[in-house]
């Protein structure tokens, strides 16, 4: 791989912990904030994050020093972008911010850079309106925590370039994480659009009395939950019998929910300020007890799932 400098733009929860991941793989990153408080943050979480690792016994302390020796913070992006061959831009979702910023970068830039952007959501063709050289702009949309989630969704724009696509799922694979390639972009890219698709049939069992939310939580926990890290639903479909989902999906689908706005009920706990573990309350109480139990579960899991990545060998699909 030919990416050896790396520029993250961002030191928010996302940014410190795509640096860390660039860092942890040998590579030299400029970790760009705009003032020198959210460079401490940044360096902060990094470095909590690290200890964590070395407490679980993950890492050895005088690896932690080195990964933090290649990390260099910085404060314009005319410093962050010297010398380097690959930016991954992790600023606020907006659209007209995005379209400056990569305009910018575009003009600062050698041509040969790859400019890519962290966005959940946001057409890549759209982040590259204002540039030059669309061709090298596209998405990798890292999946939080990025420390411990291994999916970064690859998207390409109208005008992206396939070698940039190929050169920044090298660098995905080269910094431990699993990249997936979308032929084309489309609104959530993959992740988001069945995220939300199973959250709207969640809420809509709630709405209609069927269930409540922590048994419908459950119902995924110990059935899907279970499953899916080996079998994606299309895989699942394919084991238990194509004819069999095609006969259920004749009845099923007519009575599954298909609104198009959100979820009434989801929108009556944000309009009454009921945000989840942000607020302390949501569809669960979310005491500091529960919230830290959850969190450390949730750690734990990925945990244990990092590893076996590691120790995983490559097996071709056979599709």
């Amino acid at each position: 791989m030919d990416i050896k400098n790396v520029a993250v733009l961002g030191t928010g929860t996302m940014g410190n912990g795509i640096v860390q991941l660039c860092a942890e793989s040998g590579l030299n990153v400029n970790m760009f904030g705009r003032t020198d408080a959210s460079l401490e943050r940044g360096f902060t979480s990094i470095k909590t994050s690290l200890k964590n690792l070395e407490e679980k016994g993950k890492i050895k302390t005088n690896i932690s020093k080195e990964i933090l020796k290649r990390i260099k913070g910085v404060k314009t992006i005319e410093e962050a972008v010297e010398g380097v061959d690959f930016v991954i831009e992790c600023i606020a979702e907006d659209l007209e911010l995005k379209q400056e910023v990569f305009s910018k970068l575009d003009e600062i830039c050698a041509p040969e850079v790859i400019l890519a952007s962290n966005t959940s959501g946001l057409s890549p063709t759209d982040i590259a309106i204002n540039t030059k050289h669309p061709e090298r702009v596209v998405i990798a949309h890292f999946w939080n925590p990025p420390q411990f989630i291994p999916l970064v969704e690859v998207v390409p724009g109208k005008h992206t370039d396939s070698k940039t696509v190929d050169i920044t799922m090298d660098w995905i694979e080269h910094i431990g994480k699993k990249g997936v390639k979308m032929r084309k972009e489309c609104l959530g890219f993959i992740g988001n659009r069945l995220q939300l698709a199973l959250l709207r049939e969640a809420l809509y069992i709630v709405e209609q009395g069927f269930a409540t939310a922590e048994e419908v939580d459950k119902a995924i926990e110990y059935g899907h939950g279970r499953r899916l890290p080996v079998t994606g639903p299309i895989c699942s479909a394919d084991l238990g019998g194509l004819d069999i989902f095609n006969n259920i999906s004749s009845y099923l689908f007519k009575d599954l929910c298909n609104d198009t706005e959100p979820s009434k009920l989801l929108k009556s706990k944000v309009d009454g300020g009921n945000l989840g573990s942000k607020t302390g309350k949501g569809f669960y109480n979310w005491t500091p007890e529960f919230l830290q139990k959850k969190q450390n579960e949730r750690i734990q899991l990925l945990m244990d799932f990092l590893e076996k990545d590691k120790n995983d060998k490559s097996i071709e699909r056979n599709i």
